[in-house]
């Protein structure tokens, strides 16, 4: 007998328990990570009801309606990089959704130099920047930074109510922003304003 012969191997009843332990241990692995994959796509779908700055202007009353339209005002300056308005996203999504129909929500954007009369008028320097107007288009407050959502409900209701504002000039944590502005030389007519402006 020839000892280099091939055998083949000898199936013990141990060997094939624990090959189909095996396979049914990898089958309930991969099953376990199909199901939290499934679990993850859909819970990350579902996650997101609150408000982004995105959606804040999507959903935003253009200012020349606002303005006009008879209804009290909320004008929000924003940046997309600005850490403060993301962080205040979320409660002025709320406060939009709670005062639809009563308050007009506004927000520009001050990256967009199409705002930049708007940004000097109200003299932006830091943001998120708050100006609140009456119903008759005026501005009658501001707050500048970042405030607490009962500090913005109070003004709100105030608005709606037709009441001085009880938070006129809050003041909290703001992102820096310098409008592009600059004095052209011999411009010395203060009504020529809007020709210091540099693009």
């Amino acid at each position: 007998m020839n000892s280099n012969s091939t055998n083949p191997p000898i199936t013990s009843p141990e060997n094939t328990e624990s090959t189909v332990g095996q396979r049914v241990r990898n089958l309930l692995i991969v099953l376990a990570a199909i199901a939290l994959t499934v679990a993850l796509f859909f819970g990350s779908r579902t996650e997101t009801d609150t408000a982004t700055l995105t959606t804040l202007a999507e959903n935003s009353t253009p200012l020349e309606v606002a303005l006009s339209n008879g209804k009290p005002s909320l004008v929000e300056f924003y940046a997309n990089w600005c850490g403060t308005c993301q962080l205040m996203a979320k409660d002025m999504g709320e406060l939009q959704q709670e005062y639809a129909g009563k308050v007009n929500f506004v927000m520009l954007n001050v990256d967009n130099s199409k705002w930049l009369p708007e940004i000097e008028r109200y003299r932006v320097d830091g943001i998120p920047h708050f100006v609140f107007f009456g119903k008759d288009g005026n501005a009658i407050a501001q707050a500048i930074g970042e405030q607490p959502r009962t500090v913005m409900a109070a003004n709100l209701e105030a608005l709606v109510a037709g009441e001085a504002v009880p938070y006129a000039r809050a003041t909290g944590q703001t992102s820096k922003f310098n409008a592009s502005v600059a004095p052209k030389a011999g411009s010395d007519d203060p009504r020529l304003h809007g020709s210091q402006v540099v693009n």
